[in-house]
């Protein structure tokens, strides 16, 4: 039996980071962690009550901010890199309902240096509620500075192309 590798979070990018997904501090955010299980990465999360759309459904724009965020750690996770959201291709299969706890799987499905493409799967009791294909842009430091119309932090250097 393999050693279980250690979680990956929000803390790789520093303190106060702001990510609505995996940032550790972010008051609302869903504070998700990863671990890599192979070739794929896993989150688990149960959403909340502040998270619903219509009651006991998670709002359908934030099962796809999930879906985006399992597909983004696949890049950091399984390559090492940060990519930019490009598009996204999503099915929701059913509700995602409050207080259930779910599983958010990602896989990298093509990896072209420059483009990598990422499915994503949400199962929640034991079904499919969301699958998506992602492809993300991943940049050099200068992409990721003009992205973002600034600087990048010290601690996101490591993952630029």
């Amino acid at each position: 039996m393999s050693t279980p590798l250690p979680p990956l979070d929000g803390h790789l990018f520093g303190p106060g980071q702001p990510c609505f997904g995996c940032g550790p501090d972010h008051p609302y955010g869903f504070h998700l962690t990863f671990a890599r299980e192979g070739d794929e990465i896993v989150t688990r999360f149960t959403p909340g009550d502040r998270y619903q759309g219509p009651p006991g459904i998670m709002h359908g724009g934030l099962v796809s901010t999930l879906a985006d965020e399992v597909a983004a750690w696949a890049l950091i996770g399984l390559l090492g890199k940060f990519g930019f959201t490009a598009s996204f291709d999503a099915k929701l299969h059913k509700a995602v309902r409050i207080g259930v706890p779910l599983e958010g799987r990602s896989i990298i499905t093509r990896d072209a240096r420059r483009i990598v493409d990422v499915a994503v799967r949400i199962v929640q009791d034991g079904a499919d509620a969301f699958t998506g294909s992602f492809r993300f842009v991943v940049l050099d430091q200068g992409g990721a500075e003009r992205m973002l119309g600034g600087p990048i932090p010290d601690a996101w250097k490591r993952f630029c192309r």
